[in-house]
């Protein structure tokens, strides 16, 4: 396994350190590189070779200084050497190179320098030694992770987006609303891209907009109705007296422009918006920004009430690449030098079928079309390479061979419209790619009129049977992003139909709307396991309970995990477009030869693939064990419980300036007064206080109004409440609703942390301190359980196993705490655990103004404080017995392991039921 990204650096701060003051090319240079090999934890000798023979682009022989055959060549230098020179002498030695020898990166050196060029990226990057520890990922492809680029974004998308976006509020204010003015923007749409990939003339829309309407927009609306109905009218079907503008549309087809529409009634700013779309270039238009279209013409709670969250091309491409592009691509690298491999592998592509399955407007189906024609261009350029036909008939040849085509795709859509979009951006994507085999081959390929259509279903996916769409028998590939929504915000119709397609599974209710679409998928493989299947899902499905409902259901039908990406946010182009923390699960219900996982070092950041044996629910390299709640520790520790919870509509709580104006008032409210901590409080050092009354003589609280008042306001608010548990404690006003506080000192855990911090604070408090029920509690002031919890095995576990608020960490003491494989050491190491988290304790108290905020966040953590941690971490580690880690991927497999065997030894657990349901729910 590749080492982690911690360890990397600490080698390469190290490594510059070593070498910081070495000079001489000749005498230390081999040295140099092999050390430099070592920070990735790969030996030198096992990839590349020094002195490598080869002659040079001049004719004369040479020798490179190091040489990784298809990956990278150095050329090193001693220090002050020109850097420039040295590229150049190494891009002399490719004319001496086999074409798969020659090398992505080119690395130049004098021992203070490094210079970095990307050839596949167009990119340089120029460092000196003492930053190689911020540079480190640069080199990630020598550690075994492969930095993945999935495509970048024109500005030009958003941009387009906002344009029709506007037109849409301008037509939406002025009444022309609904269906109408949706079919409307999509024929604009279709228009717009028309004329700048050649199915108009270049301007001919634009043209006609604005020499034949008039400037305060009043014909507008009239000239696009009759406009949109000669491109639904075939040539020779026209009237003879058809103006001569409008005549020289073409005939379009498709059903796009059927429909008549009410007139929209237009005013001068609707046409200046329209031409300002005009102005935009759409031949640059991605096709993903037809979905972020639709986004910006839908308001925030219609996107909440679908689950709309549409995509941007470069996540569509981490799903589409693992999941068929790759494996396609390298197929065709191994039929190059044959035709015949060639030919049949036009017609492989030719017979391949996609179904999205919740194909809004189609983004996945559209950019999964591009990529697939692009591919079969890159074979129909070989083919020509080895054809020796003349140029004529190899242009009619290649045309002929042109196969793929929108009709291998299906999508299914609840909503009406985004399936038309889904069918209109395939048709375009269809006349792009036409465009690129114009470019190729010399001779205009176009496909007009629109003939094969896209099979785009308007229809509910968790109510139809996916093979009355496409037979199961016939297709390759489902994919998509099927709509998040969850628990708690389900309407009660998907609820019913989350209940529906789990049939009776006990817990189904608590899962994520988007796990239907797992469970209908791996129902319809069954008929054809050969189908491959990847899906985008909020990350709350690999998370907390819903691994323990979903994962053994999908098991038990065969599902297998293929590939995965794990945490990142999705990024979206449409306005008010929202921030959501997703995976990319690719399953089906065969073996993969391969498993894939791709990994974030933030949210944000690129993906870096590494390669795994197994890849589990919580999607680990790790055994296919699922953590499941348990009410009792899984070791003998003691029992952790959920703090205080007060449901007093906030009347027993005080900020700091409320206590200090009771107390004011009312001095002897002051025995009755306690400190209170819940999450945020105990970690951002907020002053916080409650009125802790257990206990209190009545005619003590009748001589303090103030408090009284406050405690008949919580009589109040508890009356009012609509849960029947919390309408009971009404007549119990001065208690909490429920109390859980120890008589002792206590560790206290938060339930919610930020997942930028490496560790989350665990503290000891003080047992007058009042704990929230936003914390967990342990009523023991134990320095062994206090550091285990603390140590970075816990923190791995909770992080694995745990829930999310978002991507913060949300603990539970049924799930993470209860689940724990805990070690089991002797004494020795047991003291060595406590002494060191005794030592974590000792370095925040050094400083006594700083919050645990402060203390743990990631760029202000105190280096005594990581050193301490670092030292727990290693003591908790051997108290398990375990050897060091090279990766946090090694820590979770190990984790995994000890809980298989843990909970093997445990009495047989009984299997779920799954609940019978009457015929009454299912009518």
């Amino acid at each position: 396994m590749p080492l982690s990204w911690n360890e990397i650096r600490a080698r390469a701060l190290a490594f510059a350190k070593e070498w910081a003051d070495e000079t001489s090319e000749d005498a230390e240079a081999k040295s140099f590189w092999d050390g430099f090999f070592a920070i990735y934890g790969l030996s030198r000798r096992r990839v590349a070779s020094f002195e490598e023979p080869v002659r040079k682009s001049d004719g004369k022989g040479g020798f490179i200084d190091l040489l990784w055959k298809g990956v990278l060549l150095v050329e090193h230098k001693s220090r002050g050497k020109d850097l420039d020179r040295a590229y150049q002498q190494a891009i002399d030695y490719f004319p001496g190179l086999k074409e798969r020898d020659l090398p992505r990166y080119v690395l130049v050196s004098d021992f203070a320098r490094f210079r970095l060029y990307d050839l596949d990226q167009g990119q340089q990057h120029e460092f000196l030694l003492g930053d190689l520890p911020r540079h480190i990922r640069l080199f990630g492809f020598i550690a075994g992770y492969q930095t993945r680029s999935f495509g970048q974004e024109d500005p030009v998308n958003a941009k387009a987006a906002e344009h029709l976006g506007r037109l849409h509020d301008q037509l939406k204010a002025a009444g022309y609303d609904g269906h109408a003015l949706e079919v409307l923007l999509v024929r604009v749409l279709f228009c717009l891209f028309a004329e700048d990939t050649a199915i108009f003339e270049r301007r001919q829309f634009q043209d006609y907009v604005e020499q034949r309407t008039a400037e305060d927009g009043s014909d507008l609306g009239m000239h696009l109705a009759q406009f949109f109905q000669v491109l639904d009218t075939p040539l020779e079907k026209r009237p003879k007296t058809l103006d001569e503008q409008l005549a020289a549309f073409p005939y379009v087809n498709g059903r796009l422009f059927a429909e008549a529409l009410a007139i929209a009634a237009c005013d001068g700013a609707m046409r200046e918006t329209l031409l300002d779309c005009c102005a935009v270039d759409w031949s640059r238009i991605s096709p993903a920004v037809f979905g972020s279209l639709f986004q910006s013409i839908m308001d925030r709670q219609a996107r909440r009430a679908i689950g709309a969250h549409y995509t941007s091309e470069t996540n569509i491409l981490r799903l589409i690449r693992p999941l068929f592009l790759d494996a396609l691509r390298a197929e065709f690298d191994k039929a190059k030098g044959n035709k015949n491999r060639l030919f049949e592998f036009l017609k492989k592509l030719a017979g391949l079928r996609f179904l999205d399955p919740a194909c809004g407007c189609g983004n996945f189906l559209v950019i999964a079309y591009r990529e697939l024609r692009l591919l079969e261009l890159d074979v129909l350029r070989h083919v020509r390479g080895q054809d020796s036909l003349s140029g004529g008939q190899m242009h009619l040849d290649i045309f002929q061979l042109v196969q793929i085509n929108v009709d291998q795709f299906y999508g299914i859509e609840i909503e009406e419209w985004p399936a038309r979009i889904a069918e209109v951006a395939l048709w375009l994507t269809d006349h792009q790619m036409n465009l690129r085999v114009s470019e190729e081959f010399g001779a205009y390929y176009v496909r007009l009129p629109l003939r094969q259509a896209p099979h785009i279903v308007h229809g509910n996916a968790l109510a139809l049977d996916w093979n009355d769409v496409v037979p199961a028998e016939r297709l390759a590939y489902l994919l998509g992003n099927p709509p998040f929504v969850g628990k708690h915000y389900q309407s009660r119709a998907q609820k019913a139909e989350l209940l529906a397609v789990f049939d009776g599974l006990r817990g189904a209710s608590d899962l994520d709307y988007v796990a239907c679409w797992y469970r209908k998928a791996a129902e319809y493989m069954a008929a054809n396991p050969a189908i491959g299947a990847a899906f985008v899902s909020t990350n709350s499905i690999t998370q907390g309970e819903q691994v323990g409902i979903l994962w053994p259901d999908l098991y038990r039908l065969g599902v297998k995990i293929h590939f995965a990406h794990r945490t990142f946010q999705w990024q979206s182009e449409a306005r008010g477009k929202a921030a959501v923390h997703c995976v990319i699960v690719g399953f089906g219900l065969n073996e993969a030869a391969e498993k894939w996982l791709f990994d974030y070092e933030t949210l944000r950041s690129e993906p870096h693939a590494i390669r795994a044996a197994n890849i589990n629910p919580y999607l680990a390299d790790a055994p296919d064990v699922i953590a499941v709640k348990r009410q009792r520790p899984l070791a003998a520790v003691p029992v952790m419980r959920c703090g205080n919870k007060p449901s007093d509509g906030g009347h027993l709580l005080l900020t700091a300036e409320e206590k200090d104006s009771l107390l004011s008032d009312e001095p002897g409210a002051a025995p009755w007064l306690r400190r209170f901590v819940g999450s945020e409080e105990f970690i951002n050092g907020i002053e916080r206080w409650c009125l802790w009354l257990d206990g209190i003589p009545p005619d003590t609280l009748r001589k303090l109004p103030g408090v009284l008042a406050r405690v008949e306001a919580v009589r109040d608010f508890r009356a009012q409440s609509s849960a029947e548990p919390t309408r009971r404690m009404a007549d119990n006003p001065t208690r909490f609703f429920f109390v859980s506080q120890p008589a002792e000192d206590y560790i206290l855990v938060p339930e919610v942390s930020s997942e930028r911090r490496r560790y989350v604070p665990v503290g000891l408090m003080a047992a007058e301190v009042i704990s929230s029920n936003k914390n967990y509690l342990i009523a023991e002031k134990n320095l062994y359980l206090l550091g285990v919890l603390q140590s970075a095995m816990h923190m791995t576990w909770m992080s694995t196993v745990g829930g999310r608020l978002k991507s913060d960490f949300q603990y539970s003491a049924t799930l993470v705490y209860n689940t724990f494989p805990w070690p089991d050491p002797s004494d020795k190491p047991r003291a060595a655990v406590e002494a060191a988290a005794q030592a974590v304790l000792d370095a925040r108290a050094a400083f006594p103004g700083a919050t645990l905020a402060d203390l743990y966040d990631p760029l202000t953590m105190p280096p005594d404080l990581l050193k301490a941690h670092q030292r727990l971490d290693r003591a908790v580690d051997a108290a398990y017995g375990a050897k060091a880690f090279k990766s946090e991927a090694e820590r979770v497999a190990f984790l995994f392991q000890r809980y298989q065997a843990l909970t093997s030894l445990l009495p047989a657990a009984k299997a779920p039921k799954r609940r019978r349901r009457s015929p009454a729910a299912t009518e």
